[in-house]
């Protein structure tokens, strides 16, 4: 399920527009649009981060024109969104090895009779 991601600014809670990526190779910074999906060693960041995001001293920055904008929810989010409701509201299978559980036990732990 692809979920509304997230800026990678620490304390940051605005959705993620853009992607930075260094190319180490070439000390170069490049911000573009967001990622289709999250890989490893990117970052993801908010209109704002992604605007005043400065590069490191003697790297060069790339910055893709244009305005960004957070991608809409499509209809396999909402699919899955409503997958996972339906999953979480079913009630649990009992375990057959375990019995069945005392009438109003609402927890999830349980006592055990002590081996000796």
């Amino acid at each position: 399920m692809r979920s509304q991601r997230r800026c990678s600014k620490n304390g940051c809670s605005q959705p993620a527009v853009a992607t930075l990526t260094y190319v180490y190779a070439e000390s170069t910074a490049v911000i573009g649009p967001l990622a289709v999906s999250h890989e490893p060693h990117t970052y993801d960041l908010c209109d704002g981060h992604a605007e005043r995001l400065t590069a490191p001293k003697g790297w060069d920055l790339v910055r893709a024109e244009g305005d960004w904008a957070a991608p809409p929810p499509s209809s396999d989010d909402l699919a899955a969104l409503a997958d996972a409701v339906r999953e979480a509201a079913r009630p649990a299978a009992p375990n057959p090895s375990e019995g069945s559980p005392p009438a109003g036990r609402r927890g999830h732990l349980r006592a055990l009779p002590n081996p000796r």
